[in-house]
Parts: structure tokens; C-alpha cells; sequence
């Protein structure tokens, strides 16, 4: 029932019941109900009549009436939460992709080692930031794309938001998930996140992969997380690479959680693994 419906229900219910009573009462009840009896039995019927219909009408009415303040409340903040995501990605984001460029310009042109150590410091904070500015921005508009009415991250299962990931990758990636939800604090949840996205990207844009997959397992408390490409892999280890500032994040992200990371290849396949408390399988 509408919140219209309800409200002429109020008015009309109470307005039909005297009706109905008086006419009852002057064609078929004169003769067994005198009329002064009949004046006090009137308020007390309309009385009942209100305790037992509108006054659960009035409860719906409220009820509707708290569901829409929630969404308005609700949609307000999405739509906060959307003009921030703008203003980061149309103001800082940018600065800093065009700051990263003017650094890379220096490399290029600057060749005594110990400028180009400053350089690679320099890179790696430029780089670091632009990625917690992104990661904000796709949290924040992930969320305002949500229908919960209290759009956080914590309110979206892990599974779920790696699911959105995926979604956002052209390379078909095969999720495969055992690990429950509530099991993480909801920092481990933001820099798992922001790891596995970082995973992502780089089976995309470096592995040049045709198939990914993501495995989580818990084993007796023991946590792992398992990303495999079929890419093209790697012939040194890409951890004493000084350019490869995902990697380094990622394993920074990881040891400040007491969590392991390890990248093998192995068959063919890039394995790239993060567990927890020294679980290595």
C-alpha cells in the first residue's frame, strides 16, 4: 500500500464507519437500541475502529515515512561521496600523474648514480600516493554505486569488491573464494584490496596474460591468497628492480599487516602469494 493510499485510508476509515453505523442503527436496530444508547455506543465504536485499522496504518505510515528519510540521507552522502571522487580524480590525481611525468623527464635527463637514486625516491612517493589517491577514488565510487543504505566499505563483502575488480579487467580472471568475510579487521580488508588490485592491474598491463586466477583459502586460521597469469613472467627478480613501485608497495602494505608475500614462476604460470602468520603452501 502507497503512502497516499494509507493516508485517505486514515480519513476515509473512520468517516465510513460512523456512516455505516447510523445507518444501520436508524434502519434495523431502533426498536432493540435507544437512541441515547445509541449516541454513546457511536464514539466507542469509531473508537475500536481506529485502535484496530489506522492505528496500524499510522504505523506503516511511519514506517514508510523513516524508509524515505534513509534514502534520502543515503542518497545524499552517494552523491557527497561521487563530487569527492571527482574533485580527487579532476584535481590531486592529475597533479600527480603530471608530476610523475616531470619526474621521469629528470631520470631521463640526469645520469650520476646518486641522482638518479633521488629520482627513484622521488618516483616512488609520487607513484605511492597516485595510488592511494586512485584506490580512493574507486572505493568511493564503488560504494556510491552500491544500494545499501549506509554505503561504507566495510559494508561490502571482500569476495564481493575483488568481484567488482574483476569485472573492470577486459582479461578473463577465475575467482575462486573460501575465506569468510568477518575474519578480517577492516584494515586488512583496505589493504588486501588495494594489493589484489594492484595485482590485477599489473596481469593486464605487464604479464600481457590471456587468463588469470584468484584463489583465497583458510586453513585452520591459516590465510592465503592466490594470484596466477599465464604471462610471460619474469627473468630477474622483480624485487631488486628499482622501478617496479607496485611490487614494492605491495610488499610494504603486507609486512606492516604481518603478512607474507612471495612471486614464484612455476610451470609456465606467475604465482603470486600473500599469507599470513608464515603460511607458505
Amino acid at each position: 500500500m502507497s503512502y497516499k493510499q494509507i493516508k485517505w485510508m486514515i480519513l476515509l476509515i473512520p468517516t465510513l464507519t460512523v456512516g455505516i453505523w447510523e445507518y444501520v442503527r436508524h434502519q434495523f436496530l431502533l426498536p432493540y437500541i435507544s437512541m441515547d444508547l445509541g449516541n454513546w455506543l457511536t464514539p466507542v465504536i469509531v473508537y475500536v475502529v481506529s485502535i484496530t485499522l489506522v492505528t496500524k496504518l499510522f504505523r506503516n505510515m511511519e514506517r514508510i515515512q523513516k524508509e524515505l528519510e534513509k534514502e534520502r540521507a543515503a542518497k545524499a552522502v552517494l552523491e557527497s561521496r561521487e563530487k569527492l571522487a571527482k574533485e580527487l580524480h579532476d584535481g590531486i590525481a592529475q597533479s600527480l600523474f603530471l608530476l610523475s611525468v616531470q619526474v621521469e623527464r629528470l631520470e631521463l635527463q640526469r645520469k650520476q648514480e646518486k641522482q638518479l637514486d633521488e629520482v627513484y625516491a622521488i618516483r616512488k612517493t609520487v607513484h605511492e600516493v597516485n595510488r592511494y589517491v586512485r584506490q580512493s577514488i574507486a572505493n568511493l565510487r564503488y560504494d556510491a554505486q552500491s544500494h545499501t543504505a549506509q554505503p561504507t566499505l566495510d559494508s561490502i563483502a571482500l569476495h564481493n569488491q575483488i568481484g567488482r575488480i574483476i569485472g573492470d579487467t577486459p582479461i578473463p580472471i577465475e575467482l575462486e573464494w573460501h575465506i569468510e568475510d568477518d575474519v578480517f579487521t577492516a584494515k586488512e580488508k583496505i589493504e588486501l584490496l588495494a594489493c589484489l588490485r594492484e595485482a590485477v592491474v599489473n596481469i593486464q598491463k605487464h604479464a600481457k596474460a590471456s587468463q588469470g586466477w584468484i584463489k583465497g583459502e583458510d586453513k585452520n586460521g591459516y590465510r592465503k591468497i592466490t594470484i596466477k597469469d599465464n604471462g610471460r613472467g619474469f627473468t630477474v627478480d622483480p624485487f631488486t628492480l628499482k622501478d617496479r613501485y607496485g611490487l614494492h608497495i605491495m610488499k610494504e602494505r603486507l609486512k606492516a599487516m604481518n603478512w607474507n608475500l612471495r612471486l614464484v614462476r612455476e610451470q609456465e604460470s606467475t604465482i603470486l602469494e600473500f599469507s599470513q602468520d608464515g603460511e607458505h603452501v
